[in-house]
Order: structure tokens, then C-alpha cells, then sequence
């Protein structure tokens, strides 16, 4: 029995698989990656949902500035209304939920276009978006804001910028290989 997915022989000088011997290799990663990253971001909206108040706790200590050197010229940022709080906790899951269903609409269509062999630009614009957001999310939002206007990186109980850098890495990696050349077509063109 043979696999559905599997990769075809090369042609010469590098460039896709022979016609009708496999799947693209590139369209297969970009599709797995995406479904990765929409996996754990499906896996994050859910755990902050049903377990609202552990990470709730922890975006209360960031704005709060609370563990950190307490330094006076920076205490100025500190947001300690815990319903301003609790605001922003919402807006971020509910930013990981969208960005989780975009992520899981593209994993969709790249695995159509995977099963059809046909063109993958759709799937390519929403693991685009979806990637996007992530960025944004755990770059600008938990390394940024977090990290450096709140201070994050002085915490020893409340930091989250080992698991923000990660999260930006493997989003990273995944929209480099989504816009890879080769990735919006079914079989690689040789230049």
C-alpha cells in the first residue's frame, strides 16, 4: 500500500517532483507547519478559556509590574486597574482565537490543495494572516509590550519571554516556508 502523501522523485537540477509521482515537498511542509502553529494556538485559546484564571494571573502581575525591580522612573507604566486588566487578557484570547481559526482555515485549504493538486495561493494569504497575527501576538504584544514597556524581563516569577520568543520562532519559520518559492504551485517551476 502506498501513502497518499508521499514525496516524488526529483527532477534534474533540483526543482519538483516528476509529474503524477508525488506531491511537492514544499506545499507538504507548508501545510503541516501551518497546521502546527494552528494547533497550538487552537491548544492556547482553549487552556485560557477553560482555565481563565491561571493566565489571567500572570497578565495581572506583568501590567501590574508587581515582581519587578519597582524601579520609580518605570512604575509610571504600571496598570493596575484589575478590570483594565482583565481587558486586555480577554483581547488576548480573543486574539489567539482568531488567529487559530484563520490558521485552521488555511491548514484546510492547503490539505485541499494538496488532495486536488491544484494551486495553493488561497492557502498561502491565510497562513499569511494567520501567521501574522501569531507574530504580532508573542512579538509585539508579549516581547515588546510586555518585555520592555512592562518590564517582563525583570520578573523571576512572571516572565513569559522564553515562550514568546519560541512561539515567534516557530511562527517565523512557518511564514518563511509558506512564502518559500515553489509554495503556491503544485509542482516546483525550475528557474
Amino acid at each position: 500500500m502506498t501513502s497518499r502523501f508521499r514525496f516524488g522523485a526529483r527532477r534534474a537540477g533540483g526543482a519538483g517532483p516528476v509529474s503524477g509521482t508525488g506531491l511537492p515537498a514544499l506545499p507538504v511542509a507548508a501545510a503541516l507547519l501551518t497546521a502546527t502553529v494552528a494547533l497550538y494556538m487552537a491548544l492556547v485559546a482553549f487552556g485560557n478559556i477553560t482555565d481563565f484564571d491561571t493566565n489571567r494571573q500572570f497578565v495581572r502581575h506583568v501590567l501590574a509590574m508587581d515582581t519587578t525591580f519597582k524601579d520609580p522612573d518605570l512604575m509610571w507604566r504600571a496598570i493596575t486597574s484589575s478590570t483594565l486588566q482583565d481587558i486586555a487578557y480577554v483581547l488576548i484570547i480573543v486574539w489567539e482565537t482568531l488567529a487559530a481559526l484563520v490558521l485552521i482555515a488555511a491548514a484546510v485549504v492547503w490539505f485541499g490543495g494538496l488532495r486536488r493538486r491544484a494551486g495553493f495561493a488561497r492557502a498561502r494569504r491565510l497562513s499569511t494572516i494567520g501567521l501574522l497575527m501569531v507574530l504580532l501576538l508573542f512579538g509585539a504584544g508579549f516581547i515588546a509590550v510586555g518585555g520592555e514597556w512592562f518590564s517582563m524581563w525583570q520578573s523571576k516569577s512572571w516572565n513569559g519571554l522564553d515562550a514568546a520568543a519560541r512561539n515567534f520562532m516557530v511562527a517565523g519559520i512557518a511564514l518563511v516556508v509558506v512564502h518559500l518559492p515553489g509554495t503556491n504551485s503544485p509542482i516546483d517551476q525550475a528557474s
